[in-house]
């Protein structure tokens, strides 16, 4: 079965830094792209950046200049390098991931809080 791991969660003042790694893994098939949503307490979840195995990225605009997406695509795993966070960054953080076939898998979640 296909199963996405996610880690590096955590607590952390506002201005500080994180950074988020998922691992694909299993019958996932072949990955083209991978990415990073949020869920804020209710709130929806909400795309934060994507990357594709060509290297094309997309942000949410929150997030622009401050957050970093990148992959290894020979380990199918991704990165979010999260820089000057806010309070308002805080959720549940999904690693997702796209094969050839559009089929979309989700991972389990990783809290961030960002204290003010």
């Amino acid at each position: 079965q296909a199963q996405l791991v996610e880690s590096g969660g955590g607590l952390v003042q506002a201005g500080g830094s994180l950074r988020l790694s998922c691992a694909a893994s299993g019958s996932i098939g072949s990955i083209n792209v991978m990415g990073w949503y949020r869920q804020a307490p209710e709130k929806q979840r909400e795309l934060v950046a994507t990357i594709t195995w060509a290297g094309s990225t997309i942000y949410a605009d929150s997030v622009k200049g401050r957050f970093t997406i990148s992959t290894d695509n020979a380990k199918n795993t991704v990165s979010l390098q999260m820089n000057s966070l806010k309070p308002e960054d805080t959720a549940i953080y999904y690693c997702n991931a796209r094969n050839s076939y559009r089929i979309r898998y989700w991972g389990n979640g990783t809290l961030v809080t960002v204290s003010s």
